[in-house]
């Protein structure tokens, strides 16, 4: 009888050591597919929701539609149309066809504002416009349909009344965006969708539709753009990635920066809001949000060099205490703690 080390490991075959380095180098990728899997599953439990798209690190690591549209499919992205205008506002800032954000209407447009406008309305800066403190009457909620069927709306954005100082409150407005818009198309001798198309299609290698115009012809600067999915991604990955696109600077790094400091807040949500983009933070990350009604978004967390786009039904409310709260919670307390782990 020979005697036998204690604890003396078997001889492996070559096949079995292969088997076991594959084991071994699958377990890590099982455990973030099953990760991920646990986030589609609670965007699919909300009913509104019907697609999702998420990149980390430059790579696609889900992508699934519940309901809806195809995911190559344009949608409606309604208010994250204003998001795309502060871009086009950054890129006029780059060439420098607008000097800064403090630059007031009536340093560049005083054309568009009307003779019976509150004296104050000159005053107004881009920065304001961005920001949504403008302090004019809000165009949104109830009476954006009031102000869509007006004859003019930039004129009638313009002519409301004074109920902040500007530069003081945030009061979310179509209205803002829409005269931004106006004021690009003024200081580029360009349409807001040849700007789009240009400065931000061309780049990002998406396509961007025509949409909505006002009765003067001007392009709608806040709503009614749409968007595929994974252009959306495009575009939050632009961001993501300090303004670039592979090699190419679309977008300066300073005016991205910039976008992501906080001005104001909104009394709905809480979040802050800068540069056309809400403000917030989770697991001590900060993430910046496109909104749109519906429950449409583009959220991106630089830090994770991550880019989430969400669609939803557009025809349905998305409040901050409910469908919109649900989606920030999925993005808060799903989304970004699995992106943490990987």
């Amino acid at each position: 009888m020979t005697d036998k080390k204690v604890g003396a490991m078997p001889k492996l075959s070559r096949r079995a050591l292969l088997s076991g380095a594959t084991v071994f180098l699958a377990s890590p990728l099982s455990a973030e597919t099953s990760s991920w899997q646990g986030v589609v599953n609670r965007a699919r439990g909300l009913e509104q929701c019907r697609a999702i798209s998420i990149v980390q690190n430059g790579k696609q690591v889900l992508s699934e539609v519940f309901r809806g549209p195809a995911i190559d499919q344009l949608v409606p992205i309604k208010s994250v149309s204003k998001t795309l205008v502060a871009a086009l506002a950054g890129a006029a800032i780059d060439r420098g066809e607008i000097p800064s954000v403090e630059t007031t209407l009536g340093e560049i447009v005083p054309e568009l504002i009307p003779p019976k406008a509150d004296s104050k309305v000159a005053h107004i800066t881009v920065k304001n416009l961005l920001t949504m403190q403008a302090g004019l009457e809000r165009t949104s909620g109830r009476n954006y349909g009031a102000w869509v069927n007006s004859r003019d709306w930039v004129a009638n954005a313009l002519s409301r009344p004074m109920v902040a100082e500007p530069g003081t409150r945030m009061l979310y407005s179509t209205g803002s965006s829409h005269v931004m818009g106006a004021v690009l198309s003024q200081v580029s001798g360009k349409s807001l969708l040849a700007l789009a198309r240009d400065r931000l299609g061309k780049p990002l290698s998406i396509e961007i539709p025509s949409w909505t115009r006002d009765p003067q012809g001007r392009y709608l600067g806040g709503n009614e753009m749409a968007l595929t999915l994974p252009a959306m991604i495009s575009f939050g990955e632009m961001y993501c990635n300090g303004g670039r696109v592979g090699s190419k600077q679309v977008l300066s790094e300073a005016w991205v920066n910039q976008s992501m400091v906080s001005v104001t807040r909104s009394v709905y949500s809480g979040l802050g809001y800068g540069y056309g983009w809400f403000l917030g933070q989770s697991s001590g990350a900060n993430y910046a949000l496109a909104r749109g009604y519906g429950g449409q978004v583009i959220c991106i967390v630089p830090e994770l060099k991550l880019t989430i786009a969400i669609t939803s039904d557009p025809t349905r409310l998305a409040r901050s205490a409910g469908y919109f709260g649900d989606l920030l919670d999925l993005i808060e307390n799903g989304i970004i703690p699995v992106a943490r782990q990987f």
